[in-house]
């Protein structure tokens, strides 16, 4: 049986574009590189506290936090909260923690975090897992909803949000939707979802991608297979990994295989001519 170490929670105090911003955080010592985790929109750190359970990662360190004003971190100003804030939020509190060179993991708006930091700090990145984060105009089918849906009271356009993703037929989306409202400040919504729209549309999101010098895996759910981009990302060289029984959130519909395809992605990351084999075993 393999012995796992827990996870430890602590704080990491900021200050980021002039706000006070205090990190809610997870993480544990060990040996390798760091494996750091983004999480997304309406999700906490907690989407990945199980990292720390598997033997495929035992031993490894990890890293994890909750973005400001999401799950338990807070932040002075949350209308200062769009990518570029989490992108330097990001980068402080690695530096807080002294890691330089890591395996990184984001999903959605972590995701996306996660590709503009890859973008202008590619050395520090060993590989990277894009869990369904933005890289097309098609990805704002949440973040878009500030426009399609416009309301000026944030608490109410955070509870019709809340209602459209609890109806919505995928997986996992009443689950998700339910807690949205205890893990996200309303006035935090905006800043996220405007920036998260103007980066997809706007930023050149793919070519970043694509342009990346390093290992990359894109993960997506069975039910959203029919991403345009799919065999464009495989031709150039980006590992697919689709999760059966699987949306838009992998690590509430079907964390076994989340896992199984990130441990294998990771495990080969660094001999590329193994990598994809790796990842697709």
């Amino acid at each position: 049986m393999t012995i796992t170490t827990p996870l430890t929670r602590h704080w990491i105090p900021l200050t980021i574009d002039g706000a006070e911003v205090r990190l809610s955080c997870i993480s544990r010592e060990g040996s390798g590189l760091p494996i750091v985790l983004l999480h997304g929109f309406g999700s906490t750190k907690e989407d990945y506290a199980d990292v720390a359970l598997y033997p495929s990662f035992a031993g490894r360190p990890i890293f994890a936090y909750d973005a400001p004003g999401c799950g338990d971190s807070e932040c002075s100003d949350l209308k200062k909260i769009s990518i570029p804030f989490l992108v330097k939020t990001a980068l402080a509190a690695l530096a807080e923690q002294g890691i330089q060179r890591f395996d990184l993991v984001g999903h959605s708006m972590g995701g996306l975090t996660s590709l503009m930091l890859a973008h202008q700090h590619p050395d520090m990145v060993a590989s990277f897992t894009d869990i369904e984060g933005n890289v097309a105009p098609e990805d704002c089918f949440l973040s878009r909803q500030i426009f399609l849906h416009p309301d000026e009271d944030p608490e109410q356009f955070l509870e019709d949000f809340i209602a459209r993703n609890w109806a919505a037929p995928f997986y996992s989306s009443p689950l998700y939707a339910t807690s949205v409202r205890y893990k996200v400040r309303a006035r935090a919504v905006r800043g996220i979802f405007e920036s998260m729209v103007d980066l997809s549309d706007n930023a050149g999101l793919m070519e970043k991608f694509l342009a990346l010098p390093l290992p990359r895996m894109f993960m997506y759910g069975e039910q959203n297979k029919t991403l345009s981009y799919l065999a464009h990302l495989a031709s150039n060289g980006v590992v697919l990994a689709e999760i059966p029984h699987s949306g838009h959130f992998p690590m509430y519909s079907n964390a076994p295989e989340m896992w199984r395809r990130i441990a294998a992605f990771q495990a080969g990351a660094h001999e590329p001519a193994s990598a994809a084999h790796s990842a697709r075993s």
